[in-house]
C-alpha cells in the first residue's frame, strides 16, 4: 500500500476512479457522473498542480484504489480553513484502513499548512462507516443540510463537520 500525492500523470487513473465513485455512490458527491464523464483528464492533472490543494491517492500494486482532496480556502477572511472533498475508496478495498490512511495524510498536511486552523467536510447523513471514520479523527457535527442533494427525485441530507486544531 502506498499513499502519495497525485501527480498530473495520474490524471487518467484518477478520472477512472472518480467516475466509478460517481456511478456507484452518486449520493456521496456534489458532482455527477453526467457532468464529469466528458471532462478531459488534463483538468484533474491541472488541479493536482494547484497551490491551494493537495490530492492524495492510495495505490495497491500500482492500481489507484482510493483518493481524498484537501483544498484550502483562498479568501483573506477564510484562509484559516481547509476542506476535505472527493473522498472515495473502491468497494473491494474498503474495511482495510485505506480511508483512515488517506484522511490521516490529509490532516497531517493540513496541520503543517501555515495558518490552517480547521478542516471542514460534508458527509451523507446515512453513511455510517464514513461518519465513524471522521468521528475517530475528532470531526464534530456542527450542522445538517436537509435535502443537500437531489438525485432522481430522492433527497439526501448531509452532516456538516469540522475539526479544529
Amino acid at each position: 500500500m502506498e499513499i502519495r500525492l497525485l501527480q498530473p500523470d495520474d490524471a487518467v487513473k484518477y478520472k477512472e476512479l472518480r467516475l466509478e465513485g460517481l456511478k456507484k455512490n452518486p449520493e456521496a458527491f456534489g458532482s455527477s457522473f453526467e457532468e464529469e464523464v466528458g471532462r478531459p483528464p488534463e483538468v484533474y492533472g491541472e488541479r493536482f498542480k494547484a497551490e491551494n490543494s493537495f490530492h492524495f491517492g492510495a495505490f495497491e500494486g500500482g492500481r489507484l484504489v482510493g483518493v481524498v482532496s484537501l483544498v484550502r480556502e483562498t479568501g483573506l477572511k477564510m484562509k484559516h480553513r481547509a476542506n476535505i472533498y472527493a473522498m472515495y475508496v473502491t468497494e473491494p478495498s474498503r474495511q482495510n484502513g485505506i480511508g483512515k490512511l488517506l484522511v490521516g495524510e490529509a490532516l497531517e498536511k493540513a496541520r503543517a499548512w501555515d495558518g490552517v486552523e480547521q478542516i471542514h467536510l460534508a458527509v451523507m447523513s446515512e453513511n455510517a462507516p464514513a461518519k465513524k471514520l471522521y468521528s475517530a479523527f475528532g470531526f464534530e457535527v456542527y450542522g445538517k443540510e436537509r435535502h443537500a442533494l437531489k438525485i432522481d427525485g430522492e433527497y439526501y441530507d448531509e452532516e456538516l463537520r469540522a475539526l479544529y486544531f
